[in-house]
């Protein structure tokens, strides 16, 4: 089985998208706990409970990679990020049995292929808070969650670099330095 993650109602074939790599793809993952991050974008939350009115495409903001077994691990960058992104948001994990793999893509996401071509969706679980089902993945050993004080004693120095980054190659993405500058503004001063 084949998991994807949407916010959108009653999805019966998923469709290619753009997303970070430009090209229109259906991303899908082998493991239901991976797509949970996916049904919230902290940029995108953030900016509409802030009243920022944007009318293009939300940066994506992805605080998360695969430790060394393969487990999807996600960091706080800021205090309380999880709940703040995850907290009350509902949506959909949609099931696909037959999915037509595009190979050539190479990913580096473990448990995770794409597809180029339509994916026909088999079922739909209705997640009605997706940081409840996040904390239970956890509990359960299939997500790890490193809260900001114990990812911040480690990697200030680089999340400062990082934000400097992003703000400077982002003057095309208005929501985004937002974000930053609320987030993250004592690395941007």
């Amino acid at each position: 089985m084949y998991y994807h993650a949407s916010q959108i109602k009653d999805i019966k074939v998923l469709e290619p998208r753009k997303s970070n790599h430009n090209i229109p793809l259906v991303y899908l993952s082998v493991k239901r706990e991976n797509t949970l991050v996916y049904l919230s974008n902290a940029v995108e939350k953030f900016c509409k409970e802030k009243g920022f009115q944007y009318e293009g495409v939300w940066t994506k903001w992805g605080p998360y990679g695969f430790d060394s077994h393969g487990i999807l691990q996600y960091e706080e960058y800021y205090p309380n990020a999880l709940e703040e992104t995850y907290g009350g948001v509902g949506g959909y994990i949609y099931s696909c049995e037959k999915v037509e793999e595009d190979t050539e893509f190479e990913l580096r996401i473990p448990d995770a292929i794409v597809s180029s071509k339509e994916v026909e969706v088999t079922s739909c679980e209705i997640i009605y808070d997706a940081l409840t089902e996040i904390l239970r993945a956890e509990e359960s050993g299939q997500i790890r969650i490193v809260r900001y004080n114990d990812f911040i004693a480690k990697r200030e120095k680089w999340l400062s670099s990082i934000i400097q980054s992003e703000f400077s190659e982002s003057s095309n993405h208005p929501e985004y330095q937002f974000f930053l500058k609320q987030k993250f503004a004592k690395y941007l001063e």
